[in-house]
């Protein structure tokens, strides 16, 4: 059954302090012009609580201890258009480059990597398949978690199976390699891949949550900043600073920049890719020390 928002009492005060509300607890920032359709996205959440108004929503939100309520909220609003080898150059700068030397730095102890949002999964599994495939999982030890503020996400990633548009980019080769068809149009991930991945459901937003995660080398944080405002981004990008080991990469999306914001973090190019980097032996930088020319912008 569809749910209209316009029949659950959607006028403009609530639409600014719900949009405030989700922006607070969640990060995502929406313009006045896109609430519309976020409203239809949780209209069917408060029919089934039984309420009748959109303002009852936002006071169950705001005072409720559950935190299941913001878990189906953020079910609802998840963007979940991702697909495997997406910004493949990224990645293989990092296996390529980046875990040789914290591998040989690290004399033994385990590599941890941490993809978040993951969405359903096609990121980490794209880092294992890099991994797997130039045998590093035979040399190190290598942990991969992935991450996502959506349960339901995270349902789909540990059930690893996907249709044909997660696979638009993948070589036909390693699609063949890793994955087994299931149906027509469906096909699950080796156990052996899997098993490389650890997921958990995590709101970049929860500082305590993120600090426990982000004591880690290598973070993959792609294409979530577009839906973050500037002080969402420095939020997470906070933790990171203060939790991450040395020396810290941090791969974002192609289409995302940490440049306007004030951070221990210097871009830098690596094996023909954009990552930023924290290293007690660098110096602080003002972000307006390094060209936004550099950037694949």
């Amino acid at each position: 059954m569809e749910f209209r928002a316009e029949s659950l009492g959607l006028a403009g005060g609530v639409t600014t302090v719900l949009r405030d509300l989700i922006h607070e607890r969640l990060g995502l920032i929406y313009e006045a012009s896109q609430f519309d359709q976020v409203a239809d996205r949780l209209a069917p959440l408060i029919v089934g609580r039984g309420l009748s108004s959109f303002m009852d929503y936002y006071y169950v939100l705001k005072y409720s201890d559950d935190p299941a309520e913001w878990n189906r909220v953020m079910d609802a609003l998840a963007v979940q258009e991702t697909y495997f080898w997406r910004e493949i150059d990224q990645v293989r700068a990092v296996v390529e480059e980046v875990v040789p030397m914290l591998v040989e730095r690290g004399r033994g102890q385990p590599l941890r990597i941490w993809s978040v949002p993951c969405a359903t999964g096609e990121e980490p599994l794209t880092i294992a398949m890099l991994l797997e495939e130039q045998g590093w999982f035979d040399r190190a030890r290598i942990e991969i978690m992935g991450s996502d503020a959506s349960p339901a996400a995270i349902a789909k990633a540990r059930a690893g199976a996907y249709g044909p548009r997660a696979f638009r980019n993948l070589p036909h080769a390693l699609q063949e390699k890793y994955f087994t068809r299931l149906g027509e149009k469906s096909w699950t991930v080796s156990p052996d891949l899997q098993r490389r991945i650890t997921y958990d459901v995590v709101n970049l937003m929860d500082a305590a949550v993120v600090a426990r995660h982000a004591t880690v080398p290598i973070i993959f944080c792609r294409n979530l900043f577009i839906y973050f405002s500037d002080n969402s981004i420095r939020r997470a990008v906070d933790v990171f600073t203060r939790e991450m080991t040395e020396p810290a990469f941090l791969c974002v999306g192609v289409s995302e920049s940490l440049l306007r914001l004030a951070t221990r973090f210097e871009l830098r190019e690596i094996g023909g890719a954009f990552l930023y980097v924290k290293d007690h032996a660098v110096p602080v930088r003002s972000p307006l020390a390094v060209s936004t020319s550099g950037e694949r912008n």
